[in-house]
């Protein structure tokens, strides 16, 4: 009976702690910095405010993204010399932007078409070691509610 008295104490110190944390043996993830907002992506989906799904049938995205070999033709470019290249303005504040990429869309969530070819809502350019390529274009879209960019901001 005492152990049972001890499990049943310890269990909600455990819950609170990971809730506390958001995840245990926190990991850094791929995040943006926006003014004063940050964007995060994460692997708790019930805490991202922007789930975010990718396919391979362009009839089915809601957002196209073109991956692309030149840093000044992009609308997002990321490049970073891997672990430690991370910014002060990207920790968690009560601004942060959570995104997760789930692997079916979630209620209207933006679907999106990644590919090195156009035309496209938005165009990145990554060179990196933290970030991948669909992780960047995660990270573009939720940042900008899952919505393309106007007609003349894409144009340029």
């Amino acid at each position: 009976m005492l152990r049972f008295k001890i499990l049943a104490s310890v269990v909600p110190l455990l819950a609170a702690a990971v809730f506390a944390r958001s995840e245990i043996g926190s990991v850094s993830q791929p995040c943006i910095a926006l003014g004063d907002t940050s964007v995060e992506l994460t692997a708790l989906v019930w805490q991202a405010g922007v789930h975010v799904a990718f396919t391979d049938d362009l009839s089915r995205a809601t957002v196209r993204v073109q991956i692309t070999d030149d840093a000044d033709a992009a609308d997002f470019a990321v490049v970073d010399d891997g672990l430690g290249s991370e910014t002060e303005s990207c920790r968690a504040n009560p601004a942060t932007r959570l995104i997760t990429i789930a692997a079916q869309p979630v209620d209207g969530g933006p679907v999106i078409y990644l590919s090195t070819e156009g035309p496209a809502d938005y165009r990145i350019y990554v060179r990196s070691k933290t970030f991948s390529q669909q992780e960047a274009a995660a990270l573009i879209v939720g940042a900008h509610g899952g919505q393309p960019l106007p007609v003349q901001a894409a144009s340029l």
